[in-house]
């Protein structure tokens, strides 16, 4: 069996799971729901969900592991919810968010507008520091990744936008 599979996911207070055709989770953060795969049998017993594998399959016991990581990232967002820091490196290289959308002065001759999709929220802080929230971690990360693409960081000055935990190697410039 697989062994994220055979830890069990505790719920928190406050979050109530549904079981049926599709795995519903609510919180206080929000909602979210899966689609049920039939590789895979979920069990919900005084406020702790297992999950095991449906047969002797590989597919069967890598969709276990799959499903219970992905439901307990969702009781993760409902209940405490997912960011990223993101930091821009430049000079002249602004955020700003207004509303759902982040404007960026990324050193082109035209101000970038980045449209936030719905249920994500995004803070600057300060001009240089971009926190993306939401409930969904694949859609924070995707959207921190977009982000990122404006600019990503180069290797001889380290310009850029950056995650803040991420380390840009610097090389060693050209000698005559």
């Amino acid at each position: 069996m697989s062994r994220v599979a055979n830890n069990p996911i505790t719920l928190p207070k406050g979050v109530e799971v549904a079981l049926g055709s599709a795995i519903s989770v609510k919180g206080p953060l929000g909602s979210m729901s899966r689609a049920m795969v039939g590789d895979v049998s979920v069990a919900l017993n005084d406020g702790v969900m297992t999950f095991a594998p449906v047969g002797d399959s590989i597919q069967a016991n890598a969709m276990a592991g799959t499903m219970r990581a992905l439901v307990n990232n969702m009781v993760q967002g409902v209940s405490r919810g997912f960011e990223k820091k993101l930091l821009l490196v430049g000079v002249g290289y602004r955020a700003q968010a207004q509303g759902d959308s982040l404007n960026l002065t990324l050193g082109f001759s035209h101000p970038v507008v980045h449209k936030m999709p719905a249920g994500i929220k995004v803070e600057t802080p300060t001009q240089t520091e971009i926190v993306i929230k939401g409930v969904d971690r694949q859609v924070v990360g995707q959207v921190a990744a977009d982000v990122r693409a404006y600019r990503p960081p180069e290797p001889y000055k380290g310009k850029g936008v950056r995650y803040s935990d991420e380390v840009v190697i610097k090389k060693e410039t050209k000698k005559k």
